[in-house]
C-alpha cells in the first residue's frame, strides 16, 4: 500500500495555527495569573475543555469512542501533563516568555531518552549525542553559573519540560493501545485534570470564582490549547516531523516580540543561541529517526 503523499504547504499552514495557539495561551495565562492561581486556571480550563470535546464528539458522531479504556495509562498521562502545565503557568509569571519557550523546546530530547528507558526503544548513538548537545543548549538558556544562579522560574520551566515529556511518553503508549482514539484521549485529558484541579485548588478550602472579565481569557487558554494540539496533530499527518518541526520553532521569535511589546521584556541573545542549539539537537534526532524508519 502506497503511503499518502506529503503536503508540506498545508502542514506548514496548520503549524502556524499551532504557533499562534501556543502563543495565545501564554498571553492568556499571564492575564489570568493576576487573579487566579495555576490550579484554578487548570480547573476552569478543563471544565471548558470537557464541554468542547463532548460537544464536538456529539456533533461528529464520535461520542461512542469515549470509553473507560486503558484508564491507568490515561491517569499517568494526565498526572504528568497536569504537573507540567501547572509548572508552565507558574514559570510564565516569573521569567521572560522567550526563555520559557526555549526551555520548553527541550522536552522532545527527554522523550527520546525516556522512550529508550521506559518503552524499550533502542538508545542509539544519535540519541545520546543529541541529548548531550541539547543539554548544552539548556545550560546556555538557563545560565545557572551566572551571579543569579538558577531562579525558581527557570527551575519550574525546566521541570515543566520533564512533565510534558512524561505526558508524551504515556501518549505514545496510549496510541499503541487497541481501542484508544484521539477523542478518548482528549476527553480524559479534560475530565481527569478537572478533578485534579478541583482537589489542588480546593485543598485550602478557598477556590476563587472566575469573574466575567476573566471568562474570555479562560476560553482563550482552553480553546487555544485544544486548537494548537489539533493543528499540530493535523500537520504531522500531512508531512513528516522533519518538515513540521522547523515551523514550530517560529514560536520563539514570535513570543519574544510579544513579550517585548506587551511586557517590556528584553531580547536576549543567549536565549536565541541556546534555543537554536536545542532545536538543532531535536532536528538531528528527527532526521536520524526518519532515516532509520525508512531503512527498516
Amino acid at each position: 500500500m502506497t503511503a499518502p503523499a506529503s503536503q508540506p504547504i498545508k502542514a506548514a499552514l496548520w503549524m502556524m495555527g499551532a504557533v499562534f495557539g501556543f502563543s495565545s495561551m501564554a498571553v492568556a495565562g499571564r492575564q489570568l495569573s493576576l487573579g487566579l492561581d495555576t490550579f484554578e486556571i487548570m480547573t476552569y480550563r478543563s471544565l471548558i475543555g470537557i464541554v468542547t470535546v463532548t460537544g464536538l464528539a456529539l456533533v461528529t458522531g464520535r461520542v461512542g469512542e469515549i470509553q473507560a479504556r486503558a484508564l491507568p495509562l490515561h491517569f499517568g498521562r494526565n498526572i504528568a501533563h497536569f504537573a507540567g502545565q501547572n509548572l508552565w503557568l507558574f514559570a510564565l509569571t516569573l521569567i521572560p516568555l522567550a526563555q520559557l519557550f526555549a526551555l520548553e523546546f527541550s522536552y522532545p530530547i527527554l522523550v527520546a531518552l525516556g522512550a529508550a528507558i521506559f518503552l524499550g526503544e533502542r538508545l542509539t548513538p544519535t540519541r545520546v549525542v543529541t541529548a548531550i548537545v541539547g543539554f548544552a543548549g539548556i545550560l546556555i538558556v538557563a545560565r545557572p553559573f551566572e551571579a543569579g544562579g538558577l531562579s525558581l522560574g527557570i527551575l519550574a520551566a525546566m521541570a515543566c519540560a520533564v512533565g510534558f515529556a512524561g505526558s508524551a511518553l504515556f501518549t505514545k503508549k496510549l496510541t499503541r493501545t487497541s481501542g484508544v482514539t484521539i477523542t478518548q484521549i482528549m476527553f480524559w485529558l479534560s475530565a481527569m485534570q478537572l478533578v485534579f484541579g478541583l482537589i489542588c485548588s480546593g485543598i485550602d478550602g478557598d477556590i476563587a470564582w472566575m469573574t466575567w472579565a476573566q471568562f474570555p481569557w479562560v476560553c482563550v487558554i482552553s480553546l487555544a490549547g485544544l486548537a494548537a494540539h489539533f493543528s499540530l496533530t493535523t500537520a504531522l499527518s500531512l508531512a513528516p516531523a522533519s518538515i513540521v518541526t522547523p515551523v514550530d520553532f517560529l514560536r520563539l521569535p514570535l513570543i519574544a516580540v510579544i513579550g517585548m511589546a506587551l511586557y517590556n521584556e528584553p531580547l536576549e541573545l543567549a536565549v536565541f543561541v541556546g534555543a537554536a542549539i536545542i532545536f538543532g539537537a531535536n532536528y538531528a534526532n528527527i532526521l536520524s529517526e526518519s532515516r532509520r524508519s525508512k531503512a527498516t
